[in-house]
């Protein structure tokens, strides 16, 4: 069998080739990278009999002849792609989010073998959904899940087996379970951090920021994740002024409806013009840091104080 298997989704990809990896005993895989190995080699290696067993799986990472870079050695795959092994599963794999549908042996792979693409964005709800379908789970719960954890698929499902693993024969999973299961990211306390920001509270946002101080969260990090929620606030409230649905935000932004969803929630105390004051000076604190006139974490603290 033949496979293309590219996109950005790394970890739908992987999860992909593991399905195809099933069945196959270690000894007879083999992997190669294009970025190091050569195409005569490992076509000579899916032309040759296993001799551990009848059949063998190829692994080939950065397979970007498919893509519209110069194809070097397209020839030679090409031969091989017109009478494959039978006996050889041949995987290419590219982490570009699109192939080049004009050439000779994307066409080629398309007629003899089977490409699937991994670029789509991952529904968070959905994939808690599917990873959990065996679970009564509600929608709030979920909804909490995620807005602890993110949105990043990887991280998502280490803590759903957290959670199977938990609960054991007990199907149902509530708030309490994630609350007290679940590891918090930072991006629940960015937003109770711009709350008590905006609030002038600055005896809570300082207890929040030492808080994340103490968990490992470093300055640089903070005010990077809190520019990002601050002016995707910003970018929400101005568009749905325009008439925009969270849908059409979120595709212009290119994030989830549901980070839309949120900042919309969280934007709608705030003034915009007091959201782009906040973005300038985390900008001047930033530059301040990296260029090594400023203390990281005092910057931060003065940041909250001098509001």
């Amino acid at each position: 069998m033949l496979y293309l298997l590219y996109g950005t989704k790394d970890f739908l990809l992987k999860q992909e080739l593991k399905k195809l990896m099933t069945g196959f005993e270690e000894i007879n895989i083999s992997k190669y990278d294009l970025n190091n190995d050569t195409m005569q080699d490992i076509i000579d290696d899916a032309k040759t009999i296993s001799l551990f067993g009848d059949k063998k799986l190829i692994i080939c990472e950065n397979a970007n002849l498919f893509t519209g870079q110069t194809a070097k050695d397209a020839e030679i795959l090409e031969s091989y792609l017109t009478k494959p092994n039978d006996l050889t599963t041949l995987i290419f794999i590219t982490n570009n989010d699109k192939i080049d549908n004009r050439k000779k042996i994307t066409k080629l792979m398309k007629k003899n073998g089977i490409i699937k693409d991994f670029s789509e964005n991952i529904n968070p709800i959905t994939f808690v959904q599917n990873n959990l379908k065996d679970y009564n789970i509600n929608i709030s719960a979920i909804n909490l899940l995620i807005e602890r954890v993110g949105n990043n698929p990887l991280i998502l499902k280490n803590e759903i087996d957290k959670l199977k693993l938990y609960k054991g024969n007990n199907k149902f999973i509530d708030e309490n379970d994630i609350l007290n299961l679940t590891v918090k990211t930072s991006y629940e306390d960015i937003f109770k951090l711009i709350d008590y920001i905006i609030d002038n509270n600055k005896d809570k946002a300082l207890e929040i920021l030492e808080e994340m101080f103490k968990n490992g969260e470093e300055a640089i990090k903070i005010i990077v994740i809190l520019a990002g929620q601050i002016r995707i606030m910003y970018q929400a409230k101005v568009l749905i002024k325009k008439g925009l649905s969270e849908k059409n935000i979120a595709d212009i932004l290119a994030i989830h409806p549901y980070r839309v969803k949120i900042a919309l929630q969280k934007g709608r105390r705030y003034n915009e013009n007091i959201l782009l004051n906040y973005l300038s000076e985390l900008a001047d604190i930033d530059y301040a840091i990296k260029s090594g006139n400023s203390n990281k974490d005092l910057a931060l603290e003065m940041f909250i104080l001098q509001k």
